[in-house]
This record gives structure tokens, C-alpha cells and sequence, in this order.
């Protein structure tokens, strides 16, 4: 059994929900030795977050963004955390609701997703900064 853990730096990106499927893969070279096991993706923030759903319509990644700032608005009177601007407890709430991590299965060095399926980065923030993560893969080597 062999249990690798890496640091991953994904670039700042603006508010939205943005495929990081390769990225991750790229910045993992060791996936490529695991034959089976799993990943374990952790983002060490509170306001942006971390999904599983469709790779191929950049609508699907908009309408989760227009349908999140529906559900949860910037402009709710209710906000008492608010010094760090009127983003920020909204971010918190969409981290909330989404989560910090998600859990995928490795198969021959790679993500063994569906067809139509990609890990999002989700960006609550107008402008979040770079984002950190950690990547824990555990299984049997090649």
C-alpha cells in the first residue's frame, strides 16, 4: 500500500466554478503510478469549495454560479460578517453547502470519473486569490 500526500497551488480565478480535473492531475505526477486506490482532495479554505458534476457545458458551471448567488445573496440584510466585504459571508455559507473535500477513485493512474464528470473549484470570492489543496492518494502502485 502506498500513501503519497502533495501540496497543490491552483492560480487565483475570479468568482464562478472552474474545471480543475487535469490541473490536479498535472500537478500529481505520482497519480500515475497508483493502479488502484483513491484520492482524497481537501481545500484548506472557507470560502471556496470543491464539486463533482458536469466537464463538457461551461452552462452548467454558469447556471451553478447564477443559481448559488440566488440562493444565497450578497445583499441580505441578515449579514452581521461583514467586515471583510459584502462577499464574504455569503462564501462562507456556499463552502458550507458544497464542502471542503471530495473522495475519487484511482484506476491505471488516473481519476476514474464518468464520462461527463470534473472536479470544480468553486470561487465564492470576487477576487479569492490563489487557493490551496491537498491531495492524499493511497493504493497499489504499478
Amino acid at each position: 500500500m502506498t500513501w503519497i500526500r502533495r501540496d497543490i497551488t491552483l492560480r487565483a480565478r475570479p468568482r464562478g466554478f472552474h474545471l480543475i480535473t487535469d490541473e490536479i492531475a498535472d500537478a500529481a505526477p505520482e497519480l500515475r503510478d497508483i493502479e488502484i486506490g483513491l484520492a482524497h482532495l481537501f481545500i484548506r479554505h472557507t470560502s471556496a469549495s470543491l464539486t463533482l458534476n458536469e466537464n463538457a457545458s461551461p452552462d452548467v458551471r454558469r447556471d451553478f454560479e447564477t443559481w448559488f448567488n440566488a440562493a444565497v445573496p450578497a445583499q441580505f440584510a441578515g449579514w452581521t460578517h461583514t467586515f471583510e466585504g459584502p462577499d464574504d459571508m455569503p462564501a462562507h455559507i456556499k463552502a458550507s453547502l458544497l464542502g471542503p473535500s471530495l473522495t475519487l477513485p484511482v484506476t491505471r493512474g488516473r481519476f476514474d470519473l464518468g464520462t461527463w464528470q470534473g472536479v470544480y473549484l468553486c470561487e465564492h470570492r470576487d477576487a479569492g486569490g490563489p487557493r490551496s489543496l491537498t491531495l492524499t492518494l493511497q493504493g497499489e502502485a504499478v
